[in-house]
């Protein structure tokens, strides 16, 4: 059985040291006894550092929004991987909807990126979906094709083991529209397809592939319970001690 983890991901929030680990804080004690859930906080770069002290000794594990392709060089604004290893980062987000939407990033640049970080030994978690008019012309399943033929070119078996997969229908997020479990599901079969295609039974099996479209306290349970959703990739609803905390115990139910 495929372990679920629950990623927090606070976008631009909560980029004071003080107050993220003034959250953490409260979440640690509340999470301790929890082992079969894995749990990642990626807090903005400038709370990094601050986080991955409160975190030391704890099963929560450290992650990042994002990372560039190269190490090192004249390339402003950018965080290297090397910096995210050096200070305790054990995963990376990558291809987020934000960061192909806003920043236009595509699948190439993310196939690089995500190359980079296998390399580094950060466990990464990509991120697919389509917007509300693909949904809506009938089109999900070729964007989702298109973006894993894409995204993972040139990925072995025993990297893709270790990547996540993050399902993102945009058209579920902060819009007031929402997918049902059944939709969801449907999707991450339809990866779990595609993956098999690629590759083999045994590695589409293990092959964790998160939720990412608005997940709340009060719908995460019957998410998680469906048989190809390995827990989820947290927006809003990680800012906040309680509503995390009641999601992550959501996954940690269905493992009972």
């Amino acid at each position: 059985m495929r372990k679920p983890i629950i990623g927090g991901n606070w976008k631009m929030n909560r980029g004071s040291p003080a107050e993220a680990s003034e959250m953490l804080k409260q979440l640690i004690p509340l999470v301790k006894d929890i082992q079969s859930v894995d749990i990642v906080i990626s807090p903005p770069f400038t709370a990094l550092y601050a986080v991955k002290e409160i975190l030391e000794s704890t099963n929560i594990k450290l992650g990042a929004q994002n990372m560039y392709f190269e190490e090192k060089g004249a390339y402003t604004g950018e965080i290297s991987p090397t910096f995210l290893k050096a200070i305790g980062c054990e995963y990376v987000i990558l291809g987020h909807s934000e960061r192909r939407n806003i920043f236009k990033e595509t699948d190439a640049l993310i196939n690089k990126k995500l190359k980079k970080a296998l390399s580094m030994d950060l466990s990464p978690i990509v991120c697919i979906g389509e917007h509300l008019e693909e949904r809506e012309a009938g089109k999900t399943k070729e964007i989702i094709q298109t973006q894993m033929d894409r995204t993972f070119k040139e990925i072995t078996r025993e990297e893709m083991i270790r990547t996540v997969i993050a399902y993102e229908p945009i058209w579920a997020i902060g819009t007031g529209k929402t997918a049902t479990p059944e939709q969801a599901e449907e999707i991450h079969a339809f990866i779990r397809e595609l993956l098999t295609q690629r590759y083999d039974k045994e590695t589409t099996d293990s092959v964790r592939i998160q939720y990412g479209g608005s997940i709340k306290p009060n719908n995460a349970e019957e998410l998680f319970r469906q048989g190809n959703i390995d827990g989820g990739l947290v927006g809003g609803a990680s800012l906040q001690v309680d509503s995390l905390f009641a999601i992550i115990k959501a996954a940690d139910k269905t493992r009972l």
